[in-house]
């Protein structure tokens, strides 16, 4: 993965807006939070193929970066995005890494379903 171009991630979003797609997010507590206390009550969230069709694709901030995609009853959000990939199937990979560089957001938008 690459470190995120805001004008190839935007492009990417515009292409895959007003198609049925398949999205992948996955979060844990260190996208929004870094605890040295390992007791602390950790937290995450993981969403796989799910189906939708987003009006608006948008990615806004200056780094880490934040990915909003609006649906018809809301919005789908992943904060914390740091990298990229655009894969041989076209599908968008949107990763955000935190300071000790572990996975703590992803957000993959594709075309077909994810395996």
């Amino acid at each position: 993965m690459d470190p995120v171009i805001l004008s190839t991630v935007q492009d990417a979003l515009d292409r895959l807006k007003d198609k049925e797609v398949y999205i992948h997010l996955e979060t844990t507590n260190g996208a929004y939070a870094s605890h040295n206390d390992e007791s602390f009550f950790s937290s995450g969230a993981y969403i796989r193929n799910a189906k939708v069709t987003y009006e608006r694709g948008k990615i806004t901030g200056e780094g880490p970066y934040r990915v909003g995609l609006k649906i018809p009853f809301g919005w789908v959000y992943a904060e914390g995005i740091t990298h990229f990939e655009i894969d041989q199937k076209g599908r968008l990979l949107l990763a955000g890494h935190d300071f000790n560089g572990k996975l703590a957001v992803a957000l993959e938008i594709s075309e077909t379903p994810f395996d």
